[in-house]
């Protein structure tokens, strides 16, 4: 051995067997199936993975990565959201011109741009996700409670979208919460005239003139102004991500303990 690769491996000695990077990474790579179920489970990242998987669960024709892709753009949305929140004020006299200011630069108007067709796409790959779950029949047993989780996900994922539809406060997006907010107030047990409405009130409503129903709960008042903009903002940007990501830790553990990343050949 040359004195030039004898001084990288003792180099390379120092740095991979050093006390810091034995507190960071308590296993080598591994060579062997024992060295990598060792590797996946002392991993924060790798132990929702199972050590082995079918050899069909990682074919394109088989699962279409829809499930990767949508975790992937939702975490691109996070992304540009996070840096578009900086330069965006939810307020009534801000909210539509921080946007067209948006458009006029170009790096956010890219950013923008980025995390509207993103958001497309993801309702998109969620829904090519199911179909290919219930295509390929990787709801049944043991599965069902993580198709179930799928549901609810699917429904956030919209949710997601319907929030984020007002905060450019331009007429589409006014008139598209309009017809929304309308079908909040017909929801069973808790819109307009449902007996589960009282429980969504704070104080006397009737004193102030306002309904108590899943309406006046979404919008914060009888008609969209700042108040539901300032809602929308925080389910979209807050309340929704955070109960996403919640259900997608529990989904990739299930997928894990159910066996792995597809269902029967």
């Amino acid at each position: 051995m040359g004195p030039e690769k004898k001084q990288k491996r003792n180099l390379a000695d120092l740095i991979f067997k050093s006390v810091l990077w034995r507190s960071i990474f308590r296993t080598d790579i591994p060579t062997d199936k024992r060295g990598r179920m060792v590797t996946v489970l002392n991993n924060f990242f790798l132990h929702l993975h199972p050590v082995s998987i079918p050899r069909h669960a990682v074919k394109l024709k088989y699962t279409w990565l829809m499930g990767i892709l949508a975790t992937f753009l939702f975490f691109v949305l996070t992304i540009t959201g996070i840096l578009l929140m900086f330069y965006y004020r939810p307020t009534v006299q801000y909210a539509y011109n921080d946007v067209l200011d948006m458009a006029e630069s170009t790096p956010l108007g890219v950013m923008r741009e980025i995390h509207r067709w993103s958001a497309h796409l993801m309702v998109i790959t969620v829904w090519l996700h199911m179909f290919r779950v219930f295509m390929t029949g990787s709801y049944k047993p043991p599965r069902e409670f993580n198709w179930g989780v799928g549901v609810i996900l699917l429904t956030l994922t919209m949710l997601l979208s319907f929030t984020g539809y007002l905060l450019p406060w331009d007429q589409l997006a006014i008139w598209a919460i309009t017809v929304g907010s309308n079908m909040a107030a017909a929801t069973p047990l808790v819109g307009r005239e449902g007996p589960g409405s009282a429980l969504l009130s704070i104080g006397d409503i009737s004193l102030i003139g306002r309904t108590s129903d899943a309406k006046f709960m979404l919008l914060g008042d009888t008609r969209i102004a700042e108040g539901a903009l300032l809602r929308f903002y925080v389910f979209h940007c807050v309340f929704f991500p955070f109960i996403i990501v919640m259900f997608m830790m529990v989904h990739f553990w299930r997928i894990r303990k159910d066996g792995g990343i597809s269902g029967p050949a």
